[in-house]
This record gives structure tokens, sequence and C-alpha cells, in this order.
């Protein structure tokens, strides 16, 4: 079972996701993101934010981890999580890092 409002929307387009790509379905959105980037296994204990956000990857991967509902997510490059308010979460950064997209709604 998965908390309503988590999504995981895959990357379907057939070339590689391009970060003004990403930029510009935010833009769409009216969300103005911020870019941010971690090493590679970087860990994010588990929190909450007060704030529904959205991530989008543009490269390497991470993955999400729903504590209270035993749900892990990966996200590889153009792959976007919508994580609501008040959901707790962790997340480890994959073997190359990653650079995420993130906005807040």
């Amino acid at each position: 079972m998965q908390p309503a409002g988590v999504l995981v929307t895959p990357w379907s387009n057939s070339r590689r996701a391009g970060e003004i790509d990403l930029r510009r379905l935010l833009a769409q959105e009216n969300l103005h993101p911020y870019r941010w980037s971690n090493g590679a296994h970087d860990v994010y204990g588990a929190h909450t934010h007060p704030y529904d956000k959205v991530i989008y990857v543009v490269s390497g991967s991470i993955t999400f981890t729903l504590p209270d509902f035993g749900k892990q997510l990966e996200l590889r490059p153009g792959d976007r999580l919508d994580l609501p308010r008040g959901t707790v979460h962790s997340a480890v950064v994959g073997p190359q890092g990653v650079v995420c997209l993130e906005a807040h709604h």
C-alpha cells in the first residue's frame, strides 16, 4: 500500500531526458525548481516536509524508501516523484551520484 498522492512517473520519451526538458515540464505547472546533487551512496535519514515536493532526476539515480509502507522507489534520469507533505521518506543515492530538480507546492 502506498500513501495517497505518492506517484512515480517514469521517463517514457525515447530520447534521453535533459535538464532543459525537465525545467520546461515543471514550468508548465508553474513550478520553480532548484537544482541539487549528491555524491555516490550519500544517505538521507527518514524525515518529512511540511510541503508537497516534486523531484525530477537529471542524471544518476536515487532510491527513496517509504518506511511506513515498506516501499522503495528507484528513480533514474527523467523519472519524477510526487511526494505529499508529511510523507515519511529516506533516500540513498546511487553509485554514480545524482543530480535532481526539485520544486515545492
